[in-house]
């Protein structure tokens, strides 16, 4: 275990992973947390809406879901989101179960005659979320920290694990890395830990969980981080990458991709492993940058544990 850096609580909730996912996965076998609980039926038409990290843990849904062809299902941010679509089910993730953008489209939606049932999954219970939606409650994967880690990964493993998935390695993969000697971790980090810029980049759920990477090392660590679709990233951003900055990908290499950020004298970094194992690496990532940076990890600057609005 890393020691010895601030952000005890994330620290804590980050090593914590691995054993949230297993009870998480066990939620889904068991029907606690199944149809009955508003999960999405195999063939219903869904719309999935979130804020921030919720956000892009619906958009890795959204693409393992209609990857397993059990049903269209876009995720939208609260904001935008267009629920009038004929969706079968509307499931919206909110950590706090107060977010103003969660509560207005769910509201919106019902202003304009919307009748499909919406669940919510929050770690929060007795918070407004539960007055209009059928509510999953997650209390024991909630966090003390700003920065959502556990929540927001065991929230896709119960939805992973809902569609049938076998979480068996992904949980192996990230037991692995949170037992690593802290030596042999940050040797296996050198190439991104001092990096100036970290483009993150995957495809389906790798692409969505890059997102999240690239939010959590912006939010912790005030680094410059960004994050595109693999095929994407030469599309454009390709052009900042250089010596001295690193680009991650999360999920198997595109074709040629390695030969490409290569040219450009950027650091590659890249595991065989699932991305939401990968991420793991991110968060860890995270603490030791936060440590070089005298920044406690777990209280980002700017932010509350939820964004409520006037």
């Amino acid at each position: 275990m890393i020691d010895g850096v601030p952000g005890t609580s994330l620290r804590d909730e980050i090593y914590s992973q691995p054993d949230c996912w297993s009870r998480a996965a066990d939620l889904a076998a068991g029907g606690s947390a199944g149809r009955a609980s508003g999960l999405p039926a195999p063939g219903e038409r869904v719309g999935v809406i979130g804020c921030g990290t919720s956000l892009y843990i619906a958009r890795a849904y959204a693409f393992l879901r209609e990857d397993a062809g059990q049903g269209v299902t876009d995720a939208w941010p609260a904001s935008e989101a267009r629920l009038g679509r004929g969706y079968d089910r509307v499931v919206a993730i909110t950590r706090s179960g107060t977010t103003t953008e969660i509560l207005a489209a769910i509201d919106a939606f019902r202003r304009a005659g919307g009748a499909a049932p919406v669940t919510a999954i929050t770690a929060t219970p007795g918070t407004p979320v539960h007055d209009r939606a059928e509510v999953i409650t997650l209390a024991q994967f909630d966090e003390q920290s700003v920065v959502q880690t556990r929540f927001a990964t065991s929230v896709l493993a119960l939805l992973r694990a809902h569609l049938g998935e076998d979480l068996t390695t992904v949980i192996g993969q990230a037991r692995e890395v949170l037992a690593a000697p802290r030596a042999d971790l940050e040797r296996s980090l050198d190439g991104v830990r001092a990096a100036g810029q970290v483009a993150f980049v995957g495809m389906g759920l790798g692409a969505a969980l890059a997102e999240e990477a690239a939010l959590k090392l912006r939010e912790a660590t005030q680094s410059w981080a960004e994050a595109y679709p693999a095929t994407e990233y030469r599309h454009g951003p390709i052009s900042i990458a250089q010596p001295g900055r690193a680009v991650w990908s999360l999920g198997p290499l595109v074709p040629g991709f390695e030969r490409d950020v290569a040219a450009t004298g950027a650091h590659l970094e890249h595991r065989d492993v699932d991305p939401m194992a990968e991420l793991v690496r991110v968060h860890l990532l995270c603490l030791l940058r936060a440590a070089d940076l005298g920044l406690d990890p777990a209280t980002p600057r700017n932010l509350t544990r939820a964004v409520i609005l006037a």
